[in-house]
């Protein structure tokens, strides 16, 4: 297969020094197979080419290692991939590479890392790593026949802007990422979805892992969503292991965003004042916040995304919310979702807030889909299939 070279257009991304564009052995263009190499070039700097994605949708991965004992593969999204719970061994080569080839997988992207000698490290060959508030990781992109509904396509696209600014309830400067769509015009007045991260998460964790900027784009172009702002703040707003983060996390939140963020964003953009035009929506720790902070605010916010997140306790923790006889006229749009592989886990906490919201008849939608687990690739699939086409519907007007 040859592989397709794109032109990519002039309001697709930005800061090329601070926002780094994924692609495997050279940051050149964003082509829906990034790790496909005809030409058999070592990435940049590296000693071998790992991962390498072949037609058939199998990988191999290679580490040049002579002095390891042992090399294992192993990252929940890529072990469920391949259906296994356990690392999988790589064997070693008389030239001191190891090797071990999988698959086939089904294309998507998948988190993955090596085990060497009982130590958990990113692959040092791939150029494509994750950046947050963890410690990194690798990503594998298994290639399909095409772009997929998360690529950067051939159409129209929107522009994504870094801001920074000062905050007063966090004591220091923070950053957060706002996506315009295409054609953005100062004199419409367009609604917001503010899209919250995960524990761990930054800000830039929805567009560059989430593909959040391409998934809008390409539903846009494909007549399936309505025209928005999409503003990615960072709800990272203490150490992730302070010893008081659950007690703190949410109250912090929501002083920021009411004090800074949507406040900035409206200063900012050309946006609905009302509430009908704000949004709140998140994964993980995100959808927490928009439990527990989104539900408190219905005089801010009237449609919510919860994505593989709830609470156990749902009928304390969200009492008001629920017992709230006017809830329904408040609330035009209310997502709850999760991945197929999660539903047995951590998802327990996401069928644990549906059942509260069917026993006390707040309308709402349900879904679980997608391949994944509690991973990008079930965040990314619930954006793009269920949650951004089915946002405004209720109050296009």
């Amino acid at each position: 297969m040859k592989r397709s070279i794109r032109k990519v257009l002039p309001a697709l991304l930005i800061l090329a020094g601070t926002y780094q564009v994924q692609a495997q052995q050279a940051h050149v263009n964003l082509d829906w197979n990034p790790q496909k190499n005809d030409r058999n070039l070592l990435p940049f700097g590296a000693s071998v080419i790992s991962p390498e994605v072949h037609d058939d949708q199998t990988v191999t991965f290679r580490l040049k290692a002579p002095d390891a004992r042992e090399v294992a593969l192993t990252g929940g999204p890529m072990l469920l991939a391949l259906g296994v719970k356990d690392p999988v061994p790589f064997k070693r080569g008389d030239d001191g590479i190891w090797t071990l080839k999988v698959g086939p997988i089904k294309p998507d992207i998948y988190v993955y890392k090596l085990i060497v000698d009982g130590v958990t490290v990113p692959d040092p060959n791939n150029t494509l790593t994750g950046f947050a508030d963890q410690p990194g990781w690798s990503n594998l992109v298994v290639h399909g026949t095409g772009p997929a509904y998360y690529d950067a396509k051939p159409v129209p696209h929107g522009a994504v802007t870094r801001h920074i600014y000062h905050s007063d309830v966090l004591k220091g400067e923070r950053e957060m990422y706002v996506y315009t769509p295409p054609g953005y015009d100062p004199k419409k007045k367009y609604p917001v979805l503010y899209l919250v991260g995960g524990s761990g998460e930054l800000a830039s964790g929805w567009s560059l892992d989430g593909r959040a900027n391409f998934i809008m784009d390409n539903l846009l172009a494909e007549g399936k969503a309505i025209p928005m702002i999409i503003a990615m703040p960072n709800n990272q707003v203490l150490h992730r292991n302070d010893p008081k983060h659950t007690e703190l996390t949410f109250d912090l939140f929501e002083e920021e965003l009411k004090k800074h963020i949507v406040p900035f964003v409206g200063k900012t953009y050309s946006t609905r004042a009302d509430r009908k035009g704000r949004a709140l929506a998140g994964l993980s720790m995100g959808g927490r916040h928009t439990q527990f902070v989104g539900f408190k605010n219905l005089d801010l916010f009237s449609s919510f995304g919860v994505l593989s997140a709830g609470d156990m306790d749902t009928e304390k923790t969200s009492a008001a919310f629920l017992n709230d006889p006017d809830v329904n006229k408040k609330v035009d749009y209310l997502f709850v979702g999760q991945g197929t592989g999660e539903v047995e886990t951590i998802g327990k906490r996401a069928v644990a807030l549906r059942e509260a919201l069917q026993k006390h008849g707040v309308k709402h939608q349900y879904y679980v889909g997608g391949d994944g687990s509690h991973d990008w690739g079930t965040w990314r699939h619930l954006l793009y299939y269920q949650f951004l086409p089915n946002l405004w519907r209720s109050s296009a007007k």
